[in-house]
């Protein structure tokens, strides 16, 4: 049994469209990223699930729920979102990743896992962390990080992994202005949680840390000469965190060619239903090549573009090459076009 942990970051994306947290963000007409990252768990038979955030819990908590859509509402399963709270010694927010996880040792403890999963809330993929999980226990690691090779020249954007032939990690560049090679970590790790427990509390005792995984935990275990390995994953995999790649990640899911299949009857991406009626399509509207989800009303073209549930599109509207959230109004006659980001805030 293991245990598994998200951390969602600070917002981004324009303050993530200036309401929704990031893993509320959408993905392809009807899911939200955290969608992902759950779906993902449930698959590879993860049971319990720690959710961390300090911007806007309430979202989070309303769209989890007590996690039925995710088949997490069992007796033995669970989800639980963990917001920053008051102990005796007082209040304090999460001060970085190693942090967020060191506050709820306890809560951690309470499941007396052997092994912990640790992942970054805002990535759209598909992954069998069992399967990470069983490399990680073959070559006896304290540290497991999923890598990706990215291209050469975007690979200082990210923490590179310099490993030798074995997949074991000698070295660690968090985002090095010349990168040795373009093995880039995944932000997905899974530690030995007894050897994660202790670095963590070593790191919290230095006044001068960040508290934070790439800069302090994983240096610190590398140098300490702890068995550190890269798992190479091949597959689609985007991080959600700029508006570019939001509205990348929905262009790419339009393609029914795309390597990220979500018609996979053996790796479903379960998500909560908005509960709405079916769209609706008007006598003079055209669709092309779009995705349109539940509630819509179309009486426009929209073309290339993801509708999200309950938009309306007037007469002679147009909609090119665009993402629509949830509730917006596009009245008649307006023109939304390339790189459109919409939405419409609760009063």
């Amino acid at each position: 049994f293991f245990f598994f942990f998200f951390f969602f970051k600070q917002k981004t994306a324009y303050e993530m469209l200036r309401s929704l947290v990031g893993s509320e963000m959408c993905i392809r007409d009807r899911y939200r990223i955290i969608d992902f990252p759950l779906s993902n768990c449930v698959n590879s038979g993860i049971e319990a699930v720690g959710v961390l955030t300090q911007y806007q819990p309430l979202v989070l908590n309303e769209y989890i729920g007590t996690g039925q859509a995710w088949d997490l509402d069992g007796m033995n399963s669970g989800v639980q979102v963990l917001p920053p709270y008051q102990g005796s010694n007082g209040a304090d927010w999460y001060k970085g990743t190693a942090n967020a996880i060191y506050q709820n040792i306890n809560y951690i403890e309470r499941y007396n896992p052997d092994y912990v999963v640790i992942l970054s809330g805002d990535h759209i993929y598909k992954m069998n962390y069992s399967k990470m999980l069983s490399f990680h226990k073959e070559c006896n690691a304290a540290c497991t990080i999923a890598a990706l090779e990215v291209p050469m020249a975007e690979a200082s954007r990210f923490g590179i992994l310099n490993t030798n032939e074995d997949g074991s990690i000698y070295e660690f560049d968090e985002k090095p202005e010349k990168p040795k090679n373009n093995k880039a970590s995944m932000g997905i790790y899974i530690f030995t949680w007894k050897k994660l427990r202790e670095y963590l509390v070593e790191d919290e005792k230095d006044p001068n840390s960040s508290n934070d995984f790439g800069k302090e935990i994983l240096p610190n275990m590398l140098n300490n000469g702890e068995r550190m390995f890269a798992y190479d994953f091949e597959g689609y995999w985007k991080d959600v965190g700029t508006i570019d790649s939001l509205w990348e990640s929905n262009m790419d899911l339009i393609d029914i060619d795309t390597s990220l299949d979500l018609s996979d009857e053996s790796w479903k991406i379960y998500s909560r239903n908005p509960v709405m009626p079916p769209h609706y399509v008007g006598d003079n509207a055209k669709i092309n090549k779009s995705l349109v989800s539940e509630g819509c009303e179309v009486y426009g073209k929209v073309d290339y573009s993801v509708l999200f549930s309950g938009v309306y599109v007037g007469e002679n509207a147009v909609i090119q090459d665009s993402i629509i959230m949830p509730g917006t109004r596009i009245e008649d006659g307006a023109v939304v076009k390339y790189l459109s980001l919409i939405h419409i805030s609760e009063p």
